[in-house]
């Protein structure tokens, strides 16, 4: 079990991957990437599921590969993760989330203090979600 209020699944693990991927850094991979990804975040946009665009995911995964990015679309990271401090005082620290604002992929961030991230495939702030204790 997952502990999240809302959803039905974990959601898509690559197109979580690519979203992260898109939030930092863009990669300088060509007008071929660039091509598949307005491809898979307008389609994904539309209304499309993420099951469908496996062979999509594919050639992306492919291109990052031979670009030499080794996570590809891994759902793994290789950025360092926060450190995280203690609430001041006691009690409970706040339990919840930012995820995917079309509850479309896996993609889930700890609340930043610059407010919410961006997703890249819906333009819009990653939505909070609340964690079951």
């Amino acid at each position: 079990m997952s502990g999240l209020d809302e959803g039905d699944g974990p959601g898509h693990e690559r197109l979580a991957a690519l979203c992260h991927r898109l939030a930092g850094p863009a990669p300088e991979l060509g007008p071929e990437w660039d091509r598949l990804v307005g491809a898979v975040t307008a389609q994904v946009r539309g209304g499309r599921p993420p099951e469908e665009l496996e062979d999509s995911f594919d050639e992306l995964e492919d291109l990052l590969l031979a670009a030499g990015f080794t996570a590809g679309l891994g759902s793994y990271r290789t950025d360092t993760p926060p450190v995280y401090q203690r609430f001041p005082g006691s009690g409970h620290p706040l339990l919840h989330v930012l995820a995917c604002p079309g509850g479309g992929c896996a993609r889930v961030e700890a609340p930043a203090s610059g407010g919410p991230a961006q997703c890249r495939i819906f333009g819009r702030p990653l939505r909070e979600i609340r964690l079951r204790p």
